[in-house]
């Protein structure tokens, strides 16, 4: 599972820039995204006549609640399996109308080695911003609060970060997000090579120190390298620039 990311003041502005989004407001940096927070998010508007589809960066809460749900108690999924979208009730929709991109710039996994959980934060290696392939819903409360939620789609993972997971985020370069967000496109089939995992080649995985595992955690902290020999085993040899 995806559970934790890291976006970058910057790094928001970058990819909303490079997909035609105007800046809002000021979006601080977070360095520990965890479920049940507010992502920053970009998704499609409807074409206003003839006019092409417009983009809007937004807010979403971290926990797809569906549009047909009694209510929006109890746990919600915050990740969404590529290889079964067309066909979950909860996500079969959304896929084909209601794609989103969340801005990040790398997220982390966790490691188990015996009863200790190693974490690792994976970013691309240029340290370029990135989408994260979401699916977002809406839900309208009984006394008519209504409240947009979202969840990540994950994948199989790259072949040298098995060793640490046996999933991984769909993460998408600017040009990959265009296909994403094109209302147009509502064949799961037709946006099935969007969601194969990012090539080795573009990935770098660094571990880091135990402070980030605390959900309450937040700051520069949370990137600190992992210190020596705080891994309490040998690491998987990563053939990314580790």
């Amino acid at each position: 599972m995806c559970t934790r990311f890291v976006l970058l003041e910057q790094h928001y502005r970058d990819l909303l820039q490079r997909l035609g989004v105007g800046t809002p407001a000021d979006h601080p940096s977070r360095y520990n995204l965890a479920p049940g927070a507010g992502l920053a998010a970009i998704r499609a508007l409807p074409a206003l006549e003839k006019k092409s589809a417009r983009r809007e960066a937004t807010r979403l809460r971290w926990g797809l609640v569906p549009s047909w749900a009694r209510d929006d108690r109890g746990p919600r999924p915050v990740n969404a399996r590529a290889e079964s979208l067309a066909t979950q009730p909860a996500f079969r929709q959304a896929v084909r109308t209601r794609r989103c991109v969340l801005p990040a710039s790398g997220y982390y996994e966790w490691e188990h080695r015996g009863r200790h959980k190693q974490p690792w934060l994976i970013r691309r290696r240029d340290e370029q911003a990135f989408g994260l392939a979401g699916l977002w819903e809406s839900w309208s409360a009984p006394d008519g609060t209504l409240l947009e939620t979202c969840a990540l789609v994950t994948t199989r993972p790259s072949a040298s970060l098995q060793r640490i997971h046996d999933r991984m985020p769909v993460l998408l370069t600017p040009e990959q997000c265009e296909p994403w967000l094109d209302p147009q496109l509502t064949d799961p089939a037709a946006l099935a090579p969007l969601l194969a995992p990012a090539p080795e080649a573009d990935l770098h995985a660094v571990e880091v120190g135990p402070y980030v595992s605390n959900s309450r955690h937040e700051g520069p902290a949370c990137l600190e390298p992992a210190p020596p020999g705080g891994g309490r085993a040998d690491p998987p040899q990563l053939s990314l620039g580790i």
